[in-house]
């Protein structure tokens, strides 16, 4: 059974996850996944099917989506605690203006749904798995092209 007082924990471990992945203090975002126990950063992008596990990875991951959105920030944040994980749902917004697999940028503004499940330990994420619409994010910032496959 998860304590009043590790929920809190939680929630505040995923506070700060969220606000240092918009401020770009990325080293404090991988702390999240970090205790005095150890610990390592692990992503699961579910409409992509990637996979980033490790700081080098995960940090790749931040850098590449920070260069193609570099306003990337979230809106409607809305919290609900399980035993061992916390879903957070959020309206993820941005506008592309960096290149972004390989294309350059459009210029054009998306706002997305997200779901996202923050699996823990103790007060440690151990997993973010992130769900949400690829196509509409493509759609909305004018790369279809990159629903076929068919980007250079």
């Amino acid at each position: 059974m998860t304590t009043d007082a590790l929920r809190k924990r939680r929630l505040e471990v995923i506070r700060v996850h969220m606000d240092t992945e918009v401020t770009k203090e990325f080293d404090a975002t991988l702390a999240t996944f970090k205790n005095e126990s150890g610990g390592r950063p692990h992503y699961e992008i579910m409409a992509t099917g990637q996979v980033f596990d490790g700081d080098d990875e995960v940090m790749a991951y931040y850098r590449s989506t920070r260069t193609a959105f570099p306003d990337q920030r979230h809106d409607n944040v809305r919290f609900h605690v399980a035993d061992d994980a916390v879903i957070v749902e959020f309206d993820l917004l941005g506008t592309n203006l960096g290149e972004f697999y390989g294309l350059p940028p459009t210029g054009r503004a998306f706002r997305v749904p997200v779901a996202a499940v923050f699996f823990f330990e103790d007060d440690r994420i151990v997993n973010e798995r992130i769900y949400f619409d690829s196509a509409s994010l493509v759609t909305q910032i004018g790369r279809t092209e990159l629903l076929t496959g068919a980007a250079p």
